[in-house]
């Protein structure tokens, strides 16, 4: 086993990474609070009145996801490898942006023509399919602006572009779902604008102007572009950027495909209703999911631009442990605290029933965190094809788990399914890492913190549900192991600080 000392330089480096993953946190967390915020008013029933139809709006969300990654193909993680990689970087930016313009045009005329195929097959009302199509057109033009952002090191910016689409998509869910009914009573105007039971169709509404204006705010970005395309680079761009396709859609699958499974497994009279309960507790697990994602924000172009750097494969160890050590300590506050918390972002019991799915969930995101850290390997020496492959054979375990016990578990399956499937490709990647470029990772203290926050978990949920001073007990003696430690390097750390 090995460890090092991070020396000040070092710590320097991890600082800015830090920095930037808080600041990328920002526009990562906020926003998913706002889904926390949103899970409460849709599943209130005096918007959504049955959990049956906070399922459709679940599972068109799951489609929304896995047409996501399509549209972006992979040219966002592409951009930033050559972004970095190529001295024509304005050749990179032009490139790549064209390249989405066309295809999302495609996308969007192909959409339109062929909305009420798409709608037979996607068992989705036809009016959600032309607004969750106009969405994603949008949403698709936006990427490479904000990959740009990134690259750029410009995270304020990006993060407050970010927000403005949160506040627009809030307050619009919020006029729309619960002032304009009322407005509308006594004014004509408004009365002329509101449509009854047209909750779901607001939902989405309030989505696409959300995305139209960060569209616009970004739009100075397409006036700056170079509209000339480089053929033989687009080339090399896609041959990179296809297999982190594949890892992406077999992501989507991981994350979102088991409500459409849910819905096509489950017997019809039961499988809306159930993906609304699964769908919302679900929610509670984004606490881990909101970290392990601001942190592969950040991380990401760290690990591009300090990969031919003096050390680097100490500082890629070192990024692991710390985000161990964060991952851990939510995991076991969340679950102390999950009824507290169960209470006050979903008040209506309906939903309850699927909340032994949280813990479970919480602790596949946290390997899924512990991947990406993990993924360094196959990016910095551009073996992207491996990253493709074990997605796949994750997606391969959800969907085999999902077929084969949804029947039976119903939900439950879902949430184990991606427990196995995150797991299983953590470990994956850890085998061929150590092959193709080896990292002194110090899984000691990995699998040690690891394994007294998995026991923690389940001591307060299984067996001290709700006993708030035991949990905290639990939470004081994980800090407590974690300070004996990392002691020496958290004062490193702190001592870095207060020298800048």
């Amino acid at each position: 086993m090995y460890f090092y000392r991070i020396k000040y330089t070092d710590l320097g480096v991890l600082k800015t990474l830090y920095k930037q993953t808080f600041i990328y946190g920002l526009a990562t967390v906020i926003p998913r609070m706002l889904s926390f915020l949103l899970v409460r008013l849709h599943t209130d029933k005096s918007v959504l009145q049955n959990v049956s139809d906070y399922g459709d709006v679940s599972l068109i969300f799951a489609y929304f996801v896995l047409f996501n990654v399509v549209l972006a193909y992979g040219m966002e993680t592409a951009f930033f490898r050559f972004f970095n990689k190529e001295p024509n970087k304005e050749s990179v930016l032009s490139t790549s942006s064209i390249s989405l313009l066309l295809t999302s045009l495609v996308f969007l005329v192909l959409g339109l023509v062929f909305q009420h195929q798409i709608a037979a097959l996607t068992h989705i009302h036809v009016n959600y399919i032309v607004l969750v199509i106009w969405t994603l057109f949008l949403d698709a033009l936006v990427i490479i602006p904000f990959a740009y952002l990134r690259a750029q090191e410009k995270p304020v910016k990006y993060t407050a572009v970010k927000l403005t689409n949160v506040m627009v998509n809030l307050g619009l869910n919020i006029f729309l779902l619960v002032y304009l009914k009322a407005l509308s009573v006594d004014n004509s105007i408004w009365d002329s604008i509101y449509i009854a039971n047209f909750e779901v169709s607001y939902i989405f509404i309030a989505n696409l102007l959300a995305s139209a204006v960060t569209l616009f705010i970004l739009l100075p970005f397409y006036f700056k572009v170079t509209y000339k395309i480089d053929t033989l680079l687009w080339k090399k761009m896609l041959r990179y950027a296809l297999p982190v396709l594949v890892a992406g859609v077999a992501f989507s699958v991981n994350e979102t495909f088991d409500r459409v499974l849910l819905e096509r497994l489950l017997p019809e009279e039961i499988a809306k209703t159930s993906i609304g309960m699964y769908s919302a507790c679900y929610k509670l697990a984004l606490f881990m999911m909101l970290f392990a994602t601001a942190y592969r924000l950040g991380i990401e172009p760290f690990f591009f631009s300090h990969s031919k750097t003096k050390g680097a494969e100490k500082n890629y160890a070192q990024v692991l442990e710390l985000f161990v050590v964060f991952a851990a300590v939510i995991l076991v506050t969340v679950v102390v605290f999950i009824d507290f918390l169960k209470a006050l972002l979903i008040p209506n019991e309906a939903y309850w029933e699927a909340m032994a799915v949280v813990p479970i969930l919480l602790l596949a995101y946290l390997f899924l965190g512990i991947y990406h850290n993990l993924s360094v390997w196959y990016k910095v020496t551009d073996r992207t094809k491996f990253g493709a492959y074990i997605s796949v054979f994750g997606a391969l375990i959800t969907l085999v788990i999902n077929g084969m016990f949804i029947a039976q578990f119903n939900y439950m399956a879902s949430a184990v399914a991606t427990l196995a499937a995150y797991f299983t490709m953590t470990l994956m990647s850890y085998y061929f890492g150590k092959k193709y470029y080896p990292i002194p990772y110090n899984l000691k203290k990995i699998v040690l913190y690891i394994s007294l926050a998995i026991l923690f978990s389940a001591l307060s949920f299984y067996q001290f549900r709700e006993e708030y001073l035991f949990g905290l007990g639990l939470i004081a003696v994980l800090l407590m192991i974690i300070w004996i430690n990392e002691k020496s390097m958290i004062k490193q750390l702190l001592n870095k600080q207060n020298d800048d």
